[in-house]
C-alpha cells in the first residue's frame, strides 16, 4: 500500500505518478532522479514494501540531501498490478519470516543491480546506501549483513531482522564498517518495535553500533521527523 506521506511529498513536489519514466535498463526496473552528471555523488536506493511499488518512497528524496543520486526500486515478485513483493511470508511460522529461496533470488537480484548501478552512476567507494521500508527494510538487513562489502550503509524503517537470517549469521564475527540507521514508530501494530529493538541487539552483539530512533505514536508509516533524522544521518556518513 503506498503511503500517505509518500504519496502527499510526491503530489507536494509537483509530480505526477504518469510523468515518471520507469527505467528497465538494471535487473529492477526503477525510477530515478540524477543530475546529469553523478560521479562522485553518493548513491541512495529505496526499497518499497509489501504490496507497494517503486513510486511509493521515490518522493522520500524531497526531505533527503539534494545533491545525491536516488533510485528507487520495484521488488521482483508481482502480487497483482502494480503492486510486488521481495519475498513470501512462510505460513507455517507465527514469527514473519520469510521463504528462503525467495529470498535468495531477491538477494541475488538486488545484489547485480547495485553493481550494474554502481557502473551507470559512478558513486565513491563505500557510498552506495539502502533505505528500505517494512519489506523492503528486511531485504536491505538480507543484502547488507550477507554482504557487507556492498554497501556502506543501510536505513531500516520499520522493519526488522528475519529469524531465518538471524539464525544462519548468528555465528558470524562482524559485518565491517557497515553504517546503519534504524528507525521504528511506538505504536506500529504490523511490525512491532521488538523488531527493531531486536535488531539492534543483534547489530550490536557483532560489533555494530546502529543509530536507532523511535517516534513516539507512530504507526506503520514515517513521519517527518523521521526523514529529517534520516538525512542528518546521510550527511554525517558523507561529511568531508
Amino acid at each position: 500500500m503506498i503511503k500517505k506521506l509518500a504519496l502527499a511529498l510526491l503530489l507536494f513536489s509537483g509530480m505526477a505518478n504518469a510523468d515518471l519514466p520507469i527505467h528497465t535498463d538494471l535487473p529492477l526496473s526503477y525510477v530515478e532522479k540524477a543530475a546529469p552528471e553523478t560521479a562522485g555523488k553518493p548513491l541512495v536506493i529505496f526499497m518499497h514494501g509489501y504490496g507497494s511499488n517503486e513510486l511509493d518512497l521515490f518522493a522520500l528524496y524531497t526531505g533527503l540531501p539534494a545533491d545525491y543520486t536516488y533510485l528507487s526500486v520495484r521488488a521482483p515478485i508481482t502480487l497483482a498490478p502494480g503492486r510486488f513483493q521481495w519475498f513470501r511470508q512462510t505460513s507455517n511460522e507465527r514469527d514473519y519470516n520469510g521463504e528462503t529461496a525467495d529470498l535468495a533470488q531477491s538477494t541475488h537480484t538486488l545484489s547485480s543491480f547495485i553493481d550494474q548501478a554502481v557502473n551507470k552512476y559512478h558513486p565513491p567507494a563505500r557510498k552506495v546506501y539502502l533505505v528500505g521500508f517494512s519489506q523492503g527494510a528486511m531485504m536491505s538487513y538480507e543484502l547488507a549483513l550477507r554482504a557487507p562489502e556492498k554497501v556502506g550503509g543501510i536505513a531500516a524503517l520499520s522493519g526488522k531482522i528475519l529469524p531465518v537470517l538471524r539464525n544462519e549469521l548468528k555465528n558470524i564475527q562482524g559485518f565491517g564498517n557497515l553504517a546503519v540507521f534504524i528507525g521504528h514508530g511506538t505504536a506500529d501494530q504490523r511490525i512491532p518495535l521488538a523488531g527493531a529493538t531486536q535488531a539492534d541487539e543483534f547489530l550490536r552483539q557483532h560489533g555494530l553500533q546502529a543509530a536507532m530512533r523511535t517516534y513516539p505514536g507512530l504507526t506503520h508509516s514515517i513521519n517527518p521527523q523521521e526523514i529529517a533524522d534520516l538525512k542528518g544521518w546521510l550527511l554525517e556518513r558523507n561529511a568531508g
